[in-house]
């Protein structure tokens, strides 16, 4: 049967990993101007935007019918979203599967909520792909796929966490971010897929060391793809890797460049890192 994997905007993939793939971009409003994250992004322009702009970017998820015009009816749909905890994408994912089945709809159509964002996105699709490419069937791919979102590990570390925070994503932990000016955070995904504080570091470089070391920490990362996405920051996403050889047993470790959502909570500098 015929497959195909919608994801929204916040799933960082690069060029190759996007055959069988349809993304359902959301938008990005920095003063009077919206950008849409579409294959037309522009990463240095929504950065220069940014730091002219006081406050923070603002971000819109699509609509029901932005994924329902994306379903195939002769196959299995599965769709990727943001975390229901901080995006809206996960609610209208799910409307739309639930239009579609009222309408009469044949095609086989699930959302996973990723319970997290960018890099985990891009191995839950990644994973979606190598399943449904060996052509297992439907229910056998969704019980895989929710079990492996039990599983995934989600942490980042920022120059800043102004983004998130003013746009109330880091709600548990404004007192502490208030707190922290001076030091760089390592942070996670809970299993709820909020966000939570799990060290920090006078540096950033510092800190992603710690991040590697958290990795290492854990016997579950052993023979598990690490997926790296970073803002403008190749040479960080580098340091990590090399550490993350040295001190890990994943069995692949990919780095892609974060699109326009990941950028905007991510900012110039983070890394995002999911296994």
């Amino acid at each position: 049967m015929t497959y195909r994997i919608i994801c929204d905007s916040c799933t960082d993939l690069s060029p190759e990993m996007l055959s069988c793939v349809s993304k359902v971009p959301l938008t990005i409003r920095v003063g009077a101007d919206t950008i849409i994250d579409d294959e037309n992004f522009d990463q240095t322009e929504l950065l220069r935007k940014m730091r002219a702009w006081p406050d923070a970017p603002k971000t819109a998820c699509p609509s029901p019918s932005d994924y329902m015009e994306r379903f195939c009816d002769d196959g299995d749909n599965y769709i990727v979203t943001l975390s229901s905890r901080l995006s809206g994408s996960y609610n209208a994912a799910a409307q739309a599967r639930d239009i579609y089945r009222d309408e009469g709809g044949t095609g086989n159509v699930h959302v996973f909520n990723s319970r997290s964002a960018s890099a985990a996105q891009t191995q839950i699709v990644l994973l979606i792909k190598e399943l449904a490419g060996k052509g297992l069937p439907f229910p056998q791919v969704v019980e895989f796929v929710e079990a492996y979102i039990n599983r995934l590990q989600t942490l980042f570390v920022l120059e800043t966490l102004d983004n998130l925070r003013k746009n109330g994503r880091l709600t548990k932990v404004q007192s502490l971010v208030t707190g922290a000016l001076r030091v760089k955070l390592l942070m996670g995904a809970t299993r709820e897929g909020e966000i939570q504080k799990l060290g920090q570091g006078l540096s950033v470089r510092q800190t992603l060391a710690r991040m590697v070391a958290h990795m290492a920490d854990s016997a579950e990362h052993a023979g598990r793809r690490l997926v790296l996405a970073h803002c403008n920051c190749p040479e960080r996403a580098g340091y990590v890797r090399d550490l993350a050889l040295q001190k890990c047993r994943f069995s692949e470790i990919l780095i892609v460049q974060t699109g326009g959502i990941a950028t905007v909570y991510a900012n110039d500098g983070g890394v995002v890192a999911a296994y």
